[in-house]
């Protein structure tokens, strides 16, 4: 499912907005058909952009308007159909048109094959010292079987005995979260359910949200991070850059 919304604080109307004669939102559903989805829904709170996605052929449903997060847009359609309990969902944001479509596939394997998981979720190394220390840089920390131990905007894990000899913090190992997420369907819900919990409210990170009620979040590691989305002018024309006279089969060589 792709959560989407016509508001956008750094760029207004952001998923209509043109790359290569598409509108963005017709990108991102291009890349999900290219993931092996059994099917896929443009969640909107928008007319405009559920009409868009009806003239290039895609499925949207209308939502709330009043939703805070992808998540609880999901999790209204989720309900609304009455989906199986442990059927699978991959949330995919409306302005990420450049993630690699087996990485939504991998995702959702790697929940299918952990029955004892509830959500699966992606990460990839940090590259730099800068990365590293940016609080827009998630980073996830994993124990050894992958399950999630926390995530944070702060420098985790922090190299103490390196910072006290003065010299520059180490960040080898350390992992930068990517926001595409799998869920149960009764995961989903239960989850959406639930308040904003302290940890949650004090990172702005919902995933901690499952993580303080006890769900288990698994992570799948990548090799690098896929290129960032479409947050602000300068990206979108970063990616109208990357986009310029391709195809998505194409790019990711399918």
């Amino acid at each position: 499912m792709i959560p989407t919304r016509l508001a956008a604080n750094r760029l207004p109307g952001k998923p209509l907005l043109p790359i290569g004669g598409r509108p963005l939102i017709q990108w991102v559903w291009e890349c999900a058909r290219l993931s092996g989805a059994a099917s896929i829904t443009i969640a909107t709170d928008d007319e405009r952009i559920r009409s868009a996605a009806s003239g290039f052929g895609a499925y949207a449903v209308l939502t709330a308007r009043e939703h805070t997060s992808g998540t609880d847009r999901i999790a209204e359609v989720v309900r609304a159909r009455g989906l199986p309990p442990d059927e699978i969902v991959v949330n995919l944001q409306g302005d990420e048109p450049l993630t690699p479509p087996a990485v939504l596939g991998r995702v959702a394997t790697a929940l299918s094959e952990r029955p004892s998981a509830d959500i699966a979720t992606v990460a990839a190394p940090i590259l730099s010292l800068a990365e590293f220390l940016d609080p827009s840089c998630v980073k996830a920390l994993c124990a050894r079987d992958g399950s999630a131990l926390y995530f944070s905007r702060a420098p985790v894990p922090w190299p103490r005995e390196q910072v006290a000899a003065g010299r520059p913090a180490a960040f080898a190992g350390s992992l930068r979260h990517i926001g595409i997420y799998a869920y149960r369907v009764r995961s989903l819900v239960q989850f959406a359910a639930w308040p904003p919990t302290p940890l949650e409210e004090a990172e702005k990170l919902e995933q901690l949200r499952a993580l303080e009620h006890g769900m288990r979040i698994h992570v799948v590691r990548l090799d690098e991070a896929p290129p960032a989305g479409v947050d602000t002018p300068e990206d979108l024309e970063r990616v109208r850059a990357a986009l310029r006279g391709a195809n998505l089969t194409a790019l990711h060589g399918e």
